[in-house]
């Protein structure tokens, strides 16, 4: 076992359809393949309607992590809270989601938590009645971030804001590339290069395609040491990828 994060691990992003759920996916994958025990949580999971796989299911295809599990779920593709109003179903309340997940912890090394959207999205309500968010949940399991981040334009700014707002909550922090592209171009190649102080990995564009035995073992490779994976010079990895 490499001396990587354990425990509640929040996977959030700079905003929506940004690779959460493949990067998730990816350090389940790497962490399991180091020999722990992974579960994978999604609090809020929306859009159910559609009739398409849920976050965790995706997740299970692709890692087979030892436990997936959803806490709720809702019909509309809209941020956790308004999907349960739209929906007239119960919120999820916070403290609710946090004894969950604490039950995972005690039965496993590693419980990665996919939260929706960015980090300050609506996910549910405190006992009080006000919205909580993912940052809120961080706080609350005392538990480090993954920032799941763009390649191309904007994403600097993005990803400073969303590490800035983690570093008000105390709540420690890397980033990781959603979708590096098969041809980067120079705006790629720049933003790397600003990320890398904080950089935990950087997952390859179609890599939720791949078939799920590939995925596993092609995993560790995308990752840093922190997150289970090998990979530990990005100057290396940069010249392997140009």
């Amino acid at each position: 076992m490499t001396n990587g994060w354990t425990g509640a691990v929040l996977v959030t992003g700079t905003d929506t359809e940004v690779g959460k759920t493949v990067v998730t996916a990816a350090i389940a994958a790497a962490a399991q393949a180091a020999g722990l025990r992974v579960a994978v949580v999604k609090p809020g999971q929306t859009g159910t309607a559609t009739g398409d796989p849920g976050d965790v299911d995706s997740v299970t295809r692709l890692a087979a992590p030892l436990t997936g599990r959803t806490l709720a779920a809702y019909p509309d593709p809209l941020a956790p809270l308004a999907a349960a109003r739209v929906a007239e179903l119960e919120p999820l309340e916070l403290y609710t989601a946090v004894d969950a997940i604490r039950e995972e912890v005690d039965k496993h090394d590693l419980v990665l938590v996919e939260g929706a959207g960015g980090l300050l999205v609506p996910m549910g309500l405190r006992p009080s009645g006000e919205p909580w968010t993912v940052a809120d949940l961080a706080v609350s399991l005392g538990a480090p971030a993954v920032v799941v981040a763009r390649a191309g334009l904007g994403t600097l700014n993005h990803t400073a804001l969303t590490l800035e707002a983690l570093e008000r909550r105390a709540v420690p922090a890397g980033v990781v590339i959603g979708a590096w592209p098969t041809q980067p171009e120079l705006v790629h190649w720049l933003n790397l290069s600003e990320l890398v102080p904080n950089l935990l990995g950087a997952v390859p564009a179609g890599a939720g395609a791949m078939d799920p035995g590939v995925f596993r073992r092609s995993a560790p490779g995308w990752l840093t040491p922190a997150l289970y994976g090998v990979l530990d010079d990005w100057r290396a990895w940069a010249e392997e990828s140009g």
